[in-house]
């Protein structure tokens, strides 16, 4: 079964002063059928969050055009990206008086595969319909105290540290890197990048029916719009990127006429 892909990339400001996210959406500049989805929430003081999300970005495409297959596992190539760009937003530290930090969630799609890292509490999600197949873990102080028991899913959903991390590109420590993939892929399979921005306001199960039922533009637009009613005033900036695969369906030919004939008119 042949699979064809479609996408969409999307933000809005919010109601924050400043635009830190960034989203990216590539393919290889040399090898056919390879794509690369990027998206990272930075933080950090005015043009500081921008400035390290907008190192993940580069980052990765610098590292994805260098990117053969035969020398380098897609984990390996994921990993690097992120903890390539770690160093690079710590630097920035030394030449600017911001403190930037950053998420960041890196596909990248391969025929057949897909493989994927992230770190922060940017997620990735992988649906199948509107099912959900898999969702990355966020590097936070109350994910980490709701795997320990110490929390219930609806006291984390409210509780006031919220939005702290353990894990982030730019801090003292080295990044927390998590891996995952997924092969074969079939008709169906929905990729999700997000920021906090836009998760926030969603059920798993609101989101895979969004998407399932809609084209990848469709969805962002719906999903943005709830995303700012939702808030009320008070929203943070929302980012996305949307990878859907759909059975590619087979072109029709014009019925062929009596021998002799002209060919069809296009």
């Amino acid at each position: 079964m042949a699979l064809s892909v479609e996408t969409c990339t999307a933000q809005h400001i919010g109601d924050r002063k400043e635009q830190q996210d960034r989203v990216a959406l590539f393919p290889h500049s040399s090898r056919r059928g390879l794509l690369m989805a990027v998206l990272a929430d930075g933080m950090g003081g005015h043009s500081g969050g921008a400035m390290a999300a907008e190192q993940v970005v580069h980052k990765a495409q610098q590292n994805f055009d260098a990117y053969a297959p035969a020398d380098e596992s897609a984990e390996q190539l994921l990993g690097a990206i992120i903890s390539e760009a770690h160093v690079i937003v710590k630097l920035t530290r030394f030449t600017s008086e911001q403190d930037p930090h950053t998420t960041a969630c890196v596909l990248l799609f391969q025929p057949g595969r897909v493989d994927w890292a992230h770190c922060g509490d940017s997620r990735i999600y992988h649906f199948r319909g509107d099912q959900l197949v898999s969702r990355s873990s966020d590097h936070s102080y109350v994910n980490m105290m709701l795997k320990q028991g110490y929390l219930t899913p609806e006291q984390a959903e409210s509780h006031p540290q919220k939005n702290v991390l353990l894990g982030c590109l730019g801090s003292e420590r080295e990044p927390t890197i998590d891996h995952g993939s997924t092969a074969p892929l079939a008709d169906g399979d929905t990729f999700l990048l997000c920021s906090d921005g836009l998760w926030a306001y969603f059920s798993d199960a609101e989101l895979g029916g969004v998407l399932s039922a809609h084209s990848p533009r469709a969805a962002a637009e719906i999903l943005i719009q709830r995303a700012r009613d939702r808030a009320t005033g008070n929203g943070d900036n929302c980012s996305l990127v949307i990878v859907k695969l759909v059975e590619k369906k087979a072109e029709k030919k014009p019925p062929a006429g009596p021998p002799g004939s002209p060919p069809p008119k296009a």
